[in-house]
């Protein structure tokens, strides 16, 4: 089965779309040609009792399709808003609908393929993972934008989407998801690995060597390109820093790196979600006012320290008990081309040994494994398998993800 993953982050620069063969085991084992270079065994988290165990998955072609420029405003404009029309929520959720599906349309027809399912993550508009009080009652929440039945019914297949809250209601964070892919792609007997993704926020999965399932440690490290982004929107005018080129040029102004660090975000235990409640629009216009009148170079510098010194100070923290316990770090998102974000990241892990690494040289391009990871997700959905990591989330119990539309 082609099945097409759509991915949208919190930095809401746009659409991902991977397209990915996945089979059952028995299809699988009757190809002699089933196994390659790109092709990948991926064990699924079984239900009580079930032998379907091992879909196997192929990337076959990825494509990336930036927001229209007034879209990307209103989704900006919307997210973790205080307030907003009730109305243009809805048609925002309709559009991105046409929008998703315009993308895997898009793919299909640049690489001459078509999907026969469609797994769309959607557009967080706000997420609250933690329960709080509303009405009388205390509710972890959460919101992905993006109507499934619109995809389906433009592709004319079934559309899996809104994952997260399935989780939720198992009593989870309904955050991060990714860690099914990255559990199955890199865990090894030998060696331990940390899976850090670096979009709008980051977060990492780590798999000790030979691990169970319920071994795998993950959550969010907390602002990924989110920050900078903003940053670079708000000083330069331009949506981000290429290749961190910018911050390359200035120095790290130390006292508000120091006070940023001592958030209390950064000091709670896993698991723990962020995303724009954390480090929007406010923690933006906070930073920047304590970095006063510095250069806009030095601004950026401190901005991609924070990214790279909160990834390592959670992996010290969090992860690490000794040093030989993992060997690498495998980066993947929007960040993963940041040339500065690496140098330093680099530079904060050195005494722990680890080596970097990018999902690319797993055969993976760290563009495309978001989209890839919630292909996955909607394959196990149809197939009625959990594909939540209960040790990641926080949730009780396995669940499955997602609402299905049929067109």
């Amino acid at each position: 089965m082609i099945v097409a993953g759509v991915m949208s982050g919190t930095s809401a620069d746009g659409i991902n779309v991977a397209l990915l063969q996945i089979s059952s085991p028995l299809r699988s084992l009757k190809s002699s040609k089933a196994s390659n270079s790109r092709t990948t065994r991926l064990p699924a988290f079984p239900l009580a009792g079930s032998s379907r165990t091992i879909p196997v998955f192929r990337l076959l072609a990825h494509a990336e399709y930036p927001y229209p420029k007034k879209v990307r405003s209103a989704v900006l404009a919307t997210m973790n808003a205080v307030s907003a029309r009730v109305a243009d929520l809805a048609r925002l959720n309709f559009l991105l609908g046409e929008l998703y599906a315009d993308a895997v349309l898009a793919t299909q027809k640049k690489f001459a393929l078509n999907a026969a399912l469609v797994g769309c993550h959607g557009q967080t508009l706000y997420h609250q993972g933690e329960p709080a009080k509303f009405l009388g009652r205390k509710l972890a929440v959460t919101w992905q934008a993006g109507e499934g039945a619109v995809i389906a019914a433009r592709l004319g297949v079934p559309v899996v989407s809104d994952f997260r809250p399935a989780d939720m209601a198992a009593g989870g964070k309904g955050a991060p998801l990714v860690p099914y892919l990255d559990y199955f792609l890199y865990r090894d007997q030998f060696a331990g690995r940390i899976a850090q993704n670096i979009g709008g926020i980051a977060n990492l999965t780590a798999i000790p060597a030979a691990a169970k399932p319920e071994d795998v440690i993950a959550f969010d490290t907390g602002p990924g390109n989110m920050l900078l982004d903003a940053l670079c929107q708000s000083l330069l005018n331009r949506p981000f820093d290429r290749d961190g080129k910018h911050a390359a040029r200035g120095r790290v102004l130390t006292p508000v790196l120091k006070s940023s660090l001592h958030r209390a975000f950064f000091q709670r235990r896993p698991p723990k979600t962020a995303g724009r409640e954390e480090f929007g629009r406010e923690f933006a216009a906070d930073f920047l006012q304590r970095c006063r009148r510095a250069q806009t170079s030095d601004i950026l510098a401190t901005a991609t320290a924070l990214t790279a010194c909160s990834i390592a100070s959670a992996v010290k923290r969090f992860v690490i008990r000794r040093r030989s316990q993992y060997s690498e770090m495998i980066v993947s998102g929007g960040g993963a081309k940041n040339v500065t974000l690496m140098r330093m990241l680099a530079e904060e892990l050195a005494p722990t040994g680890l080596r970097l690494l990018t999902s690319d040289h797993f055969g993976l391009p760290s563009e495309a494994k978001e989209a890839a990871a919630f292909a996955l997700l909607a394959f196990q959905t149809w197939h009625g398998l959990p594909s939540n990591v209960p040790s990641a989330t926080g949730a009780q119990r396995p669940a499955v993800l997602g609402k299905v539309s049929h067109p």
